[in-house]
């Protein structure tokens, strides 16, 4: 850690904490003023650090980022959002978020069974406090990143689903940044109660070339018997800085499923982690990421199998381009006494040139006697042979190259549930493939 390097951002907090959300409720003061002092006292990380040793973060200090006063964003459409706004065609829920402040002029809510919430995070804070203090203060999962979103936490999204309530459209979080030079630090969290069922997908963009800095984390709280899917997709612009986590608390015998789509920003990180704290948990993390230019995108995913009869399954594949670089670490600890654990994780990757780089380091930590665990990672390129069998049927060779590297990511893909989200997430990795959608489409 770097004590010193966040000075600026301990300065901007001072200068906005009156104006936050809830600032004079004492277990929120207190939550951020812990965090605070975390925060001040690292730093930023560095790559002396061993999690961040591929990953640097000196592009936020030397950027002069600054945190937005607390205000509702007016109920015109920023300019250029319909095109950063893909879901809007999309069946479900949809609520919009403009530079981090809820826009509910631009969000969409349609009719939600008994007793489910979807709205801001702020909102809550302002009115019903008691009902987020069991979940947001808790930080130990969190980077010290995620300790500065805690530090200005103020608005994001807020999903409570009742007992035994299926909410069967996805519920999508729509964010945009508008404003060059901003610290964004989205706060959301989601509760489904026992036996409760939930889709929803976080969505990150922007509708031009915005150079701002993203620090977004997201907490899920799956109890017992429920299902979850999370899909975060983050396509900002290559001017953008893109830092988030993803942090889920499993209960016994419930279904957490991520899905992580990155194809954005000029440095991207995600850590994301989950506890899987009863029996019978089943935990997916499944992960995509598609790098071109000079972009820098980091996955470091950790799942702690804490009680037996867990099971956990992680597929991530990259594909990087140009002088890209990708970063993979992921991390299955199965502690002492999880006995039964079944996990397995493997991590592919596709580099399209010479300059593209790939760090992959698939890691099993166990502690009990009664596993079953494996884990792998491959780093490689397109198979000659399979160009030229390919071009020997006619096919040109950037069509050749699409279609060798769509069938290599469809794998993760696939394995989305939601299949209007799905098709979108295709539409994506065919504007990105060598000589574009135009090369060569699936019939």
């Amino acid at each position: 850690m770097n004590p010193g390097s966040g000075d600026r951002f301990v300065a901007e907090f001072r200068r906005v904490e009156r104006a936050l959300p809830a600032a004079r409720v004492p277990w929120v003061a207190r939550a951020r003023s812990l965090a605070l002092e975390r925060f001040a006292d690292s730093g930023f990380p560095t790559p002396g650090d061993e999690d961040w040793k591929y990953t640097s973060l000196s592009r936020i200090e030397d950027r002069a980022f600054r945190a937005l006063p607390f205000e509702a964003p007016g109920g015109a459409a920023p300019p250029g959002l319909a095109a950063g706004s893909a879901f809007d065609a999309l069946p479900g829920h949809v609520i919009v978020f403009v530079d981090g402040r809820h826009a509910p002029a631009l969000s969409r809510i349609g009719g939600l069974p008994a007793g489910v919430t979807v709205g801001s995070l702020a909102d809550a804070l302002e009115s019903t406090p008691e009902r987020l203090e069991a979940f947001l203060p808790d930080d130990t999962r969190h980077t010290v990143v995620g300790a500065l979103n805690t530090a200005f936490m103020a608005d994001g999204a807020f999903v409570h689903v009742p007992r035994g309530v299926v909410v069967t459209e996805p519920i999508h979080w729509l964010f945009i940044a508008t404003r060059q030079d901003a610290a964004l630090h989205p706060r959301n969290l989601l509760v489904a109660e026992e036996g409760a069922q939930a889709t929803v997908v976080e969505h990150h963009a922007d509708p031009g070339s915005v150079a701002c800095l993203t620090n977004a984390v997201t907490q899920i709280f799956a109890s017992r018997g429920s299902v979850v899917e999370h899909c975060k997709l983050q396509r900002q612009s290559t001017a953008a800085i893109h830092l988030a986590g993803i942090h889920a608390l499993q209960g016994r015998g419930s279904r957490f499923t991520s899905h992580s789509i990155a194809v954005g920003a000029a440095l991207a990180r995600h850590d994301i982690t989950a506890t899987l704290d009863a029996e019978g948990c089943e935990a997916e993390l499944n992960g995509l990421y598609l790098a071109e230019g000079r972009q820098h995108v980091d996955h470091h995913t950790r799942i702690d199998h804490a009680r037996p009869g867990g099971t956990s399954r992680e597929h991530y594949r990259g594909v990087l381009d140009g002088a890209s670089r990708g970063v993979f670490n992921g991390r299955v600890l199965v502690h002492p006494g999880a006995q039964r654990t079944d996990a397995h994780q493997v991590n592919h990757n596709l580099l399209l040139s010479r300059e593209a780089e790939v760090d992959t380091k698939p890691q099993l930590e166990i502690y009990a006697d009664d596993v079953k665990c494996t884990h792998g990672a491959t780093v490689g390129q397109l198979d000659e042979a399979q160009l030229f069998y390919l071009r020997a049927r006619g096919l040109e060779e950037a069509a050749a190259r699409s279609l060798l590297t769509h069938a290599f990511a469809r794998d993760v893909i696939e394995r989305i549930r939601a299949s209007s989200l799905r098709d979108h997430v295709e539409r994506l990795l065919l504007a990105r493939l060598p000589g574009g959608a135009r090369a060569w489409e699936p019939a």
